[in-house]
């Protein structure tokens, strides 16, 4: 038996977390249009030219889709004539059009629900993203994996060849374009004692979409690690492999990690949709100061910039942003990625390979002699990686990369550990920058309630205002019900002045560093994001929820 979860508390029957429209979608100026009228008795020529000139569009965000008429409309019918049922009332379903001049349309929708048509104008891009929130594909799911019987699970035998129209084929295929459509990084496949537990990380939150048979466990395994050329004869060891699929007009990238727990395999899937544009530096939480200094950093001819933060923090999508934003045809631009999660053209990327010897060390010693302007190191993991980086930072190169730290002032401390001289990090270190991805209030129903004292006190703290309510989540139609709508990032950013490398070469301790960095005009995670939160972006408590300090142990304390 196949069946749906609640993805949290207050969760709708529909995706989890997944907005009808694009993150950064606002609502459109302007009243309703009036709508078009087409049905099988009455269709009016005039009416729909009217609607056509007019220039009005409907705001979807402020219309509520309902089940019942998403029930009137298939999903291969919406999406051929680009269009979403909005509502149904007394014998009319109401719909958003890209186009309600289009007469064939019109028809077509009328013949297939039996139903007078009117419609609104809406734009192409909103329809779009509209039925990708509103339709899914979970019943199909359970369908495909209930046609996986017992006995055919017993006989399973792991093969080579990919049968697209077998069921656990279909049923991976379903899987992944629902978690593509609802805007997930990761798609987890969990053995539990009596189901297979299938969650999907949207918006960094974990939601239980999907609970399938034991039955499906197997055959589901095997045919992921085939597709991602993993060794499908050992379950005991865990494994990384990657695929590439189309869905429809896209095409995701798919990073798969498996490894054995005590009821099973599981499988983590971390999707990187290569259609999706790159967001520009300005697009990512930056305030206008940190981004005019980072901005200015990363001109200097040579040094070396990091960026720090957790996994999933975000990192990636800052360097490559910032790679983005550089002259690739007046410099010389080199990367070593693992993987290579999206290509840039006028950029040389080159891929970690570890079975051919190609490590981070062994790819930056040869890219130093390849003349680069720029180089761009994925991550710094050890301290061969971080003595040539340096080194290379130190003889005329700009190196960008990434390192595992709490705070900006811990990868200083990181780089030491590594074995780097404290002189070295003071004479090629430019700047620091640490980051977390925090989720944005969905602008559509959020609303202003009493704050508990922790969340009072850390804002009082990091702002100097006293304030005793903050806007929350609710939830409505346009988050799916989870009061959050995308996510944005909040910085730290240490400058690397006279007055820090004097503290690094003299042995400071850690707080007095930070003071000093803060002297120079670092304003600390905390602070950043509860200045995001006095915009009205976020709430303290997603603030807290996502950064810890020492500060707030002593809130709580306190």
């Amino acid at each position: 038996m196949v069946s749906r979860t609640k993805a949290g508390e207050g969760q709708p029957s529909g995706k989890p977390g997944a907005a009808p429209f694009s993150m950064d979608a606002q609502p459109q100026a302007g009243s309703d249009l009036q709508p078009t009228s087409a049905g099988l008795a009455e269709r009016s020529p005039q009416t729909r030219s009217e609607a056509q000139t007019s220039g009005q569009r409907t705001d979807l965000w402020r219309h509520l889709v309902t089940p019942e008429a998403l029930g009137k409309l298939p999903e291969d019918l919406a999406r051929k004539w680009m269009v979403i049922p909005i509502a149904v009332s007394a014998g009319t379903l109401r719909v958003a059009m890209a186009d309600p001049s289009n007469i064939v349309a019109l028809e077509a929708l009328a013949a297939s629900t039996g139903m007078r048509i009117e419609a609104l104008v809406a734009s192409a891009a909103d329809i779009g993203d509209a039925i990708d929130a509103n339709y899914n594909d979970y019943e199909h799911i359970a369908e495909e994996a209930g046609r996986i019987s017992p006995a055919a699970t017993a006989a399973y035998k792991p093969v080579i060849e990919i049968d697209g129209q077998a069921p656990v084929t279909r049923t991976l295929k379903l899987l992944l374009e629902e978690a593509a459509k609802s805007r997930a990084s990761d798609l987890l496949i969990e053995p539990q004692s009596d189901r297979v537990r299938v969650r999907y990380r949207i918006d960094g939150i974990l939601h239980e979409i999907i609970s399938m048979p034991m039955d499906i466990h197997a055959p589901l395994i095997s045919q992921i690690k085939i597709l991602a050329n993993m060794n499908i004869a050992d379950s005991r060891r865990p494994q990384d492999g990657q695929m590439s699929v189309s869905l429809g007009s896209r095409e995701i990238d798919v990073r798969v990690g498996t490894a054995n727990t005590v009821l099973g395999e599981m499988a983590v899937l971390r999707l990187l949709d290569k259609g999706v544009a790159l967001f520009p530096l300005n697009r990512l939480g930056f305030s206008s100061k940190t981004l005019q200094r980072y901005e200015a950093m990363v001109k200097a001819p040579w040094g070396m910039v990091l960026v720090s933060g957790p996994t999933g923090a975000g990192k990636t999508t800052t360097l490559y942003a910032t790679v983005n934003s550089l002259d690739k045809t007046g410099a010389h631009i080199i990367t070593i990625e693992d993987p290579v999660e999206y290509r840039f053209e006028g950029i040389n990327q080159i891929q970690v390979n570890a079975k051919a010897g190609l490590t981070f060390p062994t790819g930056l010693r040869s890219m130093v002699r390849l003349s680069p302007d720029v180089i761009l190191v994925g991550e710094i993991r050890d301290a061969e990686t971080a003595a040539i980086a340096t080194q290379s930072a130190l003889t005329g190169h700009l190196v960008l990369s990434s390192l595992h730290a709490n705070d900006s002032v811990g990868v200083l401390f990181r780089l030491l550990d590594l074995g780097v001289e404290p002189f070295m990090v003071g004479a090629t270190v430019i700047g620091i920058l640490t980051q977390r991805l925090i989720r944005r209030l969905c602008p559509y129903c959020a609303s202003s309630a009493p704050a508990a004292v922790e969340e009072q006190l850390t804002y009082r703290r990091e702002t100097g205002e006293e304030r005793d309510s903050f806007r929350y989540s609710v939830g409505c139609k346009s988050c799916a019900n989870t009061g959050y709508l995308g996510r944005i990032g909040i910085f730290e950013l240490l400058v690397m002045t006279d007055g820090m490398k004097r503290l690094m070469t003299s042995g400071a301790s850690t707080v007095e560093i930070r003071a000093q960095a803060i002297k120079d005009g670092m304003v600390p995670l905390v602070k950043d994001g509860m200045l995001k939160v006095k915009a009205g972006l976020t709430t303290p408590r997603e603030v807290l929820r996502s950064v810890f300090s020492g500060d707030e142990m002593e809130v709580k304390e306190a």
